[in-house]
């Protein structure tokens, strides 16, 4: 059924449907694109990631290993009955966590290893191909980053989608409230993001992101011979790996919060927007 030609009229960004549903263009294509490359570079390196980290389970702080004082460190250990424990030692705080971290099953066998096999990739201890996988698809990201960052600042869209506008900023509070309630704004208000989504986005966009790079190549023997200046304002190669080991764990977060939100806030209607373009506003929340 086509629809009248009052609504035809409208902006190409906004249909009306059956007259009780609004229909805003949200996501261009290019904006969807990263997006979903990004989800998939992000999994295959905190994937990989993960096996990388098993070849040495332990960060530090400064420029070499001090083995018998880690900042953390995920291994096993034999406890008083004489079986073995997962053990995460954070300084001189130790968590037991056999089956999950330290010590898990992989193919029926109890294996000493900090995360488990279905978490890393390969499933199976690789040091050499988890590094291939890695490296592969921290280009993928970085080059699908520089893509999205130069079309938004080009279209305008970064501005657009990411800086609050003052109304914004002058309810936070209030922004606050609703996300702890878990009330979700309507009508003309979900026509753009919320100061605390523009917020969080920033961070992660300018500030997580970027830090995960540089504290990836200040890593690498190859850039810190090029590029000694890199590596030190990490204060050495192992902070490098510490700081990249945290800022992945807070992307991880950032992530759980973000697929939690979808869900709560309409997952249908939130994938159709990042699939299609297209936000559907009033009617039923689907």
């Amino acid at each position: 059924m086509s629809l009248p030609q009052s609504q035809l009229m409208r902006p190409a960004t906004e249909r009306v449907k059956d007259g009780s549903r609004r229909w805003i263009y949200r996501h261009p294509l290019l904006i969807r694109a990263a997006h979903w490359i990004n989800a998939a570079a992000l999994l295959v390196l905190l994937m990989s990631g993960l096996q990388i980290f098993n070849a040495h389970p332990a960060l530090y702080w400064g420029e070499r290993s001090t083995f018998d004082a880690p900042a953390l460190a995920v291994t096993a250990e034999t406890g008083a009955d004489g079986r073995a424990l997962g053990v995460v030692q954070v300084g001189a705080m130790s968590l037991t966590t056999t089956g999950v971290l330290g010590l898990s099953m992989t193919d029926g066998v109890e294996t000493e290893r900090a995360f488990p096999s279905w978490a890393t990739l390969p499933a199976n201890q690789d040091l050499a191909t988890g590094r291939r996988w890695h490296y592969l698809f921290a280009w993928a990201f970085v080059i699908n980053g520089l893509v999205y960052l130069l079309y938004g600042i080009g279209s305008g869209q970064l501005r657009r989608r990411l800086i609050p506008e003052g109304d914004q900023i002058r309810d936070f509070g209030g922004a606050v409230r609703e996300h702890l309630l878990l009330r979700f704004p309507s009508g003309e208000a979900a026509k753009r993001y919320n100061v605390i989504q523009k917020l969080t986005y920033l961070a992660v966009v300018l500030v997580l992101l970027p830090v995960m790079v540089l504290a990836g190549l200040a890593m690498s023997p190859a850039m810190d011979a090029a590029w000694p200046w890199l590596t030190a304002i990490f204060g050495g190669r192992q902070s490098a790996r510490t700081v990249h080991f945290i800022v992945a764990n807070l992307l991880v977060l950032f992530v759980i919060v973000h697929v939690v939100l979808v869900l709560v806030s309409g997952f249908w209607n939130n994938m159709r927007g990042m699939l299609t373009g297209w936000f559907g506003l009033g009617g039923r929340r689907d």
